[in-house]
Order: structure tokens, then C-alpha cells, then sequence
């Protein structure tokens, strides 16, 4: 484990832990405040990610930025990241062994920033963080803690472009997460 950034960060740049490193034209970090008090963790980068090397860029995360816009949540004051690094080929879900292979940054990122809410987006980002055991249809929308940080699983924003009608419980989970949020910030 690194206990600072720049290692963290330097020990990613030549990662080929897993073979989505053949492909890769970025690494995707993550961004934000690293002293976040919410995080959002997704799946991986899509194809504008890849090519921009950040977080939620693309459709998925312009829809991200509408919501959040919507709900008075400032980007630049929370951390964003994904559960792998480098692009899945076809904007596939990552492998289990893909997931397994970065999940060590991830928990780096989390040691790093200490946030007290994380956002889980979509099925991958739970079962990698929570357990293989959880179901995103089951578990979205409800409060989970571990280790004394906050859960909220929600749909990854890519899904509601998929089927609008996860707009709403998407919406709905946010607004508990800025709650929560809000009630963090009075503190």
C-alpha cells in the first residue's frame, strides 16, 4: 500500500497486471478531491475515457453531471474513480480476474481519501466492493455500511441510457446520497 499520491499514482503508469493493459490508450485514475468526503466508484472507462484518460466523460457520465447538477452536487468536491483502470475491450463488463487485478489501487484510493459515503455504481462496483453475493436489483436504493463508510448502490448512469426508467430510482438514490451528503458537510 502507498501512503501518498504521487506513489499511488506512479505505481499505475506502466501497470500490465491484466491483459486490458494491451489495449489501453490511457490509464483512467480517477479524479476529484482526494480528500472527498462522497466517492463514485463505476465499472471502467469507456471509450472516451480511455482516450481523455478520466472518469466518467462520456454519455454515462454527461448524464452523471446533469444529475448532479440537478442536485447541487459540485463535481470538483467529490472523488471519482472506477473498479478497473484501463478499458474493457467493447465497453465489456471487466473479468473477474481484470477486477481482482486493480482492486488494490481502488482500496488505495479509499485509504487515500477517507470519504465517508461511496457511491456504488452498478452491479460490478458492488459485487467487487461489497461481495460477489449482492444483486444490484436487490440492494439499489438501500443504505449498507462497512468499516464505517457508507454504501449506497445505485444504477451505473450507463444503464439509465439503456432504460430511462431506472431514471428515477437513479434520481431518487442521489437525493438520499445528497442528504447525507448535506448532513456530513453541517458537521
Amino acid at each position: 500500500m502507498y501512503n501518498n499520491w504521487e506513489d499511488l499514482e506512479k505505481s499505475i503508469v506502466g501497470c500490465k497486471k491484466c491483459r486490458l493493459c494491451d489495449n489501453r490508450n490511457n490509464i483512467v485514475f480517477g479524479e476529484g478531491n482526494k480528500q472527498a468526503k462522497l466517492m463514485f466508484v463505476g465499472e471502467g472507462p469507456g471509450a472516451d475515457e480511455d482516450r481523455l484518460g478520466q472518469p466518467f466523460v462520456g454519455k454515462a457520465g454527461q448524464l452523471m453531471n446533469k444529475a448532479f447538477a440537478g442536485l447541487d452536487i459540485d463535481r470538483s468536491k467529490v472523488y471519482i474513480t472506477n473498479i478497473v483502470k484501463c478499458r474493457p475491450p467493447s465497453n465489456r463488463v471487466p473479468q473477474d480476474d481484470e477486477a481482482v487485478a486493480c482492486l488494490d489501487y481502488l482500496r488505495n484510493q479509499v485509504i487515500l481519501v477517507r470519504p465517508k459515503i461511496i457511491v456504488l455504481l452498478g452491479s460490478t462496483a458492488l459485487k467487487n466492493i461489497l461481495g460477489k453475493d449482492y444483486s444490484i436489483t436487490k440492494q439499489r436504493g438501500k443504505w449498507m455500511e462497512h468499516k464505517g463508510i457508507m454504501y449506497m448502490p445505485t444504477w451505473h448512469p450507463a444503464a439509465l441510457l439503456r432504460d430511462e426508467t431506472k431514471k428515477i430510482e437513479f434520481w431518487n438514490d442521489l437525493k438520499e446520497v445528497k442528504i447525507k451528503y448535506d448532513q456530513l458537510e453541517e458537521n
